[in-house]
Formats: C-alpha cells, structure tokens, sequence
C-alpha cells in the first residue's frame, strides 16, 4: 500500500514511553520525527532525512548532498521511505525502513549507487537531530558527559557542546555501539547502531564511526561510514596514551552496482532525573546483542586450576617473610591495585579445597601473617614491600581500601574454619580505625572516586568488629559520592593509579561501596545508587564480537564480549572485570535480573580465553586502533594485536578472587 498523504506515525507498542516515528511533510519535503510520549524527542535535519559527501577535502568530507523522501508505504510491520539523489556524478536510489522492535525503532537504510562507473571520495551517513539543551552525552567507553575530569590531562576525548563540536569515533572503539543525548534532565535520545565495516572503504581496515556533532540548536547523533573526529581536530583518532594520531581519507571508493546498507535503532524516553538517563541505552544495547553465551568460553574450573598454577610461580618464602610478587622478576608484595598480594589470603582459603591444594590454605595464612605487619604513616599504611630492602613503602589509600576488603573477607572465611586470624583483625582494626576517623573528620574532601574502595570494608570491619563508628565512616562516604555522582555532572573517575581520568574502576569501587551498604542497611536509596555505578561499570563491558584483522588475537579466535575497556584514557580491553562480576552477579540476584547473573559470568569466563600454557597472560589486548607499548607508528597496523609481556599479580590473583566470590554464592565454579 502507498501512502500519498503528509503524516504517517509508526508506533512501536502500546506503551506510552515507547520510541516511535512519525513521517512529517509531503513527498520530496518529508522529515523523520522520533517520539516518545508523545512528545518529538528528534528528527532528521531539515535538508533531508539522507546526505552523501561527494568529495574529501582538508581531511573531512565535502560536497554534501542531501534527499528528502518521495514515497512512503508499508510492507507488513515495516514503513518504506524511498529517495532519490543525483549526486557524486550519477544517481543515488535511497531507501530506509523503519519498524517496532521491543519498545524502540529498528531502521535499515540501504544506498545503491546507480552512477557509470566508482564514485570516489564518497560518505555515507545517518544523522538525528535533538534539542539537547547542554553536553550531557555518553559514549560508552569512550566520552562521559563530557570527560571533565580527565580533560585536565590532555590525553582523552573532551566535549563540551560548543556549536560545531564534534566527537565521532570508529565503531570497533565501542564496548556498547551506541550515541546518547540527554536533551534536558528529562528527556534522553539515544543513536545504537550495529557496528560493521564500511564496504569499498579507501583505508585499511576501515569501519563505520559514529558519535555526537554539536549544533546551535541542539545535538546531532551521527553515524558515518568512516571519518572520526575529537577535540577539535578532525581526522585523528584516540591511538596512544598520550592522546590522538592522524586518520585521514576515511572515505568510500563505490563501483558501479554497489548497494550498502547501514542497521541502526532509534531510541526515545522520559528521564528519571539528571545523570540516571544512560542506564537506559546500556540496558537496551545488552538486550539488543544478548552476548551472554558462554559455553565457547573457558569454565570456571580450567581458569582456576590454571591461574593457580600460574600464582604458585610467584611465591616467595623467606624465613617469616611470606607472600606474591607483583612482578615475576622482582621480589616486591604489593597490596591492593596491581599486586593484589592480599588477594589469596582470602581466596585460597575457599578455593584451596576444590583445587586439591593442601598448601593452598597454608599460603593464605602464611601471606596474611606477614603482610599484617605493614607499617603504618600520617595516611594509613604502607602498600609496598620490597624484600631484599625489607622496607615497606608507597603512599596509596585507593590500594589500602582494597586490601581492607580483602582482609575483612579473610578474617571471615578464617573464623568459620578455625584459623587463627589474631593478626589479621589487629592490622585491620587499626586500619579501619584510623580510616574511619579520617573520613568522620569534617575536613574529609577526597580528590577521586578512588577514597569510595574504602566503604565496603568499612561496612564488613562494623560486621567483624560490632563497631558503629566504622558503619558511621561508610555511610559518610556514601553519601558523599551519590551526591558528587549520581547527577553524572562529575562521572565516576580517578579509580586506578597510571590514568586521571574517568574511568570503570572509579565506578566499580562506587559500585561495590553502595552494594555492600544496601546489604546492610536495607536501604533502597542504596540500591538505586549500586544500580546507577554498576551501570556506569556496565557501559565498558564489550557486548558484541569485534571481528579482528589477522593478528595474535584472531589467531586464537578471541571473542571480545564480556571484557572491558579499562578508560577514555587507556582504549585497549583487559581483565578487570573479572572481580567485578561477582557483584554484578549479586545484583542480578537482589533485582531477580537474569540478565544481570549471566553478564556477571560472562564477565569471568571470557577473560580466560588466552591464558597460555603457564597459566599466564597480558593486560593489554588491542580491539581498536589503540595500544600502548610496542610500536605504534602505523595507527591502522594495531587493532587485534596483544601485550602480553606486563603481567602484573592482579591479572592472575583477580581470578582466583573474584572465582572465591563466586563459589560462596553457590555458583559450582568445579563443574
């Protein structure tokens, strides 16, 4: 059926909050609205609903050409716009259809390029334009309403919504393919796309990039079939630590015949209140590409057998010094962060049984014995170890957070077996004493996320101890960081030590902090504000399988679901999510969320994909044009590379303790 007439709706499902486009206009003047509530949350730029570059110049594309549609009809549940451009020295037959699929708009626009020969220098595009009022925007991965924290540095992509701004990306850069705009503290307008490869693409390697260009009148969501932009240049990508190299002639060689086609969803909804409208695109984009699969992956079994063997390689015994090396060449214990030497002191308690390990528990104790007698300073105690010198040093109270927790959980498991844990509570008395009261003091302005690795402990130390004060310290600091949060206009960052930017880890020790305060307190504002950081942790964990160019990581058939992108800062993937799964599994448990539960075990199991014969494995595999060692002259010769040479103790000790985790929740981690 052809419909002639000027206004057409498309609703998605009876729900009132569901997307849904309505064509507006006559035909060859018609535009796309997208609503929800009834209410226009965007729509394509008034030159038309399709526009091609015909040329390259200056490092961006030009000679823009733009179509309105001249038909629209219907064929089963879908709505057909159809176009026609005379552009690029021939004719463009444009087509998009549009229909419901669970709440939001699944669009396919397809262009067939009918010109006699190649159309050279040519872009693809979709736009979408909202009336966002300021740059509230979230680029999974990548940009977090704006990277205010990080722009300081220098190194990371910044966007403050200044007219003509612009922050486009490659697709494989996206642990979530997907643009979002809040347009107020009300409102949210996401762009998700299904991320390929840009056919007859003049560059190697060459995808499709998406992202945010800023307007007078608002935001538009873009998705491009090559160019990338960021921090005011245009052509570079975000390829080094340091910050961004040159990519330049993204564009399209077309023959003759060519007929290409871009998938992509459109998604409109009322916002809950400022900051919390991301969490609605990154639970849409789990939806949309369920990747919760697993049994390609490594069990849970062959990863701890394996990381054990490989922990075992880093023990060091000397008389009454005892513990894990951070390096595999240098005798030093490291609590918390990278070395993670307290880490088995729980771990193997609960795991030393099922690996048929009778040392295993011996270690545990053993490595606790020792490290409870670290010195304490003016800012708590020493990290550090250095076992030829033996001296304790370094001055790091995101690492002591984390080694509180690990030695709260220590002392718990060792009560309920019997081991004598007297100088692991003493040591962690005094550590929670003297953190607490830092935290209670009414001068108590932590910089960072960082400080937030201190809540959950407390909470457990207040459980060990009957100790009000220390649940006092948590709650303090609790609300300290929902207030500086939840609004997203400072995200979550500062959670690592190498990087001064947003980040996963800030959000995950959020996360973990307000977890354990809804598990003691029963209060749902706790739980609103562990749903809101695990989502934050969420948006940079991979939910589809990047496909690589031949390198280390196809070599072994690698699948990138499930692993995270460490920051904006540093763009490879790595293993860090691993210890946080088992509290996104948690969660998954209190919300009744199967999805939340599979995701947590996804996030586990996939990490164990490359561990090689020793039980080792490296920090830094490449998905992106990215990588930080090695040679990174040729910015399109990185993607599917690895490093697998810095294998800092947290790669292998995360493992065993977040398995630990698991395995008390009553997850048959043997099978």
């Amino acid at each position: 059926m052809r419909l002639t007439f000027g206004l057409f709706l498309l609703a998605v499902s009876s729900a009132s909050a569901a997307t849904s486009i309505r064509v507006v206009g006559s035909p060859g003047t018609q535009r796309v609205d997208v609503l929800a509530d009834g209410r226009v949350y965007a729509s394509t730029p008034a030159e038309g609903v399709w526009s091609i570059a015909c040329d390259w110049r200056e490092g961006w594309p030009t000679d823009w050409h733009h179509a309105a549609p001249v038909s629209t009809e219907t064929a089963g549940d879908w709505t057909i716009l159809k176009g026609r451009l005379e552009a690029c020295g021939g004719v463009w037959e444009l087509r998009d259809a549009y229909r419901s699929a669970g709440g939001i708009v699944k669009a396919v626009r397809r262009f067939e390029w009918k010109g006699p020969g190649t159309a050279k220098k040519v872009t693809l595009s979709v736009r979408v334009q909202a009336p966002a009022r300021k740059a509230n925007l979230l680029l999974p991965g990548i940009l977090y309403y704006g990277n205010p924290s990080g722009a300081r540095s220098g190194k990371v992509p910044v966007f403050t919504g200044k007219p003509g701004e612009e922050a486009i990306y490659e697709e494989h850069r996206y642990p979530m393919p997907f643009a979002y705009t809040e347009l107020d503290t009300a409102r949210g307008m996401v762009l998700h796309t299904v991320p390929s490869p840009a056919p007859f693409g003049h560059i190697k390697d060459q995808w499709w990039s998406l992202g945010v260009v800023a307007r007078e009148a608002g935001a538009e969501l873009v998705a491009l079939s090559g160019p990338c932009a960021s921090n005011g240049k245009r052509s570079v990508i975000k390829a080094i630590q340091p910050g961004f190299k040159p990519y330049d002639e993204a564009y399209l060689d077309v023959p003759a015949g060519a007929i290409i086609e871009k998938t992509f969803y459109l998604e409109a909804f009322p916002v809950e209140r400022e900051g919390a409208g991301f969490q609605t695109p990154v639970r849409t984009s789990a939806r949309l590409f369920a990747p919760w699969y697993v049994e390609d992956m490594p069990g849970f079994a062959e990863i701890l057998r394996d990381k054990y063997r490989y922990a075992k390689t880093r023990w060091r015994e000397r008389g009454p010094v005892a513990g894990f090396n951070k390096f595999p060449d240098r005798d030093i214990f490291v609590m918390g962060w990278c070395g993670q030497a307290d880490s088995l002191g729980y771990a193997l308690q609960v795991l030393g049984k099922g690996l048929n390990a009778p040392e295993a528990t011996r270690m545990a104790r053993r490595s606790l014995d020792f490290l409870s007698g670290a010195q304490f300073y003016d800012g708590g105690f020493h990290t550090w170890y250095t076992v030829n010198k033996g001296e304790w040093s370094h001055h790091e109270p995101l690492s002591q957070g984390q080694a509180m927790m690990n030695f709260a959980r220590a002392i718990r498991v060792g009560h309920a077996s019997g081991a004598d844990t007297s100088k692991w509570e003493a040591f962690l008395r005094k550590a929670a004493d003297f953190h607490s009261a830092r935290i209670l003091s009414p001068d108590w302005k932590p910089l960072s996320a960082a400080e937030s690795f201190f809540i959950a402990p407390l909470v457990s130390c207040s459980k060990l101890f009957a100790n009000e004060t220390y649940m006092q310290a948590a709650l303090k600091a609790g609300e300290v960081y929902a207030a500086r949060h939840l609004s997203m206009r400072e995200p979550y960052w500062g959670g690592t030590l190498d990087a001064q930017s947003e980040d996963k880890e800030g959000a995950w020790a959020a996360f973990e902090g307000f977890l354990a305060l809804y598990e003691a307190t029963g209060d749902p504002r706790h739980l609103k504000w562990a749903q809101h950081a695990c989502d934050v942790v969420l948006s940079y964990v991979v939910v589809w399988d990047i496909d690589l160019p031949a390198g280390r990581l196809r070599d072994h058939r690698f699948r990138t679901r499930g692993w995270t992108v460490v920051s904006p800062q540093n763009q490879h993937i790595d293993v860090y999510g691993v210890i946080m799964a088992p509290a996104v599994y948690r969660l998954g448990e209190i919300l009744k969320r199967e999805d939340l539960k599979r995701m947590g075990i996804l996030m586990f199991r996939t990490c164990g994909q490359i561990i090689d014969p020793y039980g080792s494995q490296g920090e830094q595999p490449h998905h992106t044009n990215y990588a930080q060692r090695g040679d990174t002259e040729d910015v399109l010769g990185l993607r599917g590379g690895y490093r697998e040479e810095w294998t800092v103790f947290w790669i292998t000790a995360h493992f065993l303790n977040a398995g630990a985790q698991f395995a008390e929740m009553g997850v048959d981690v043997w099978r």
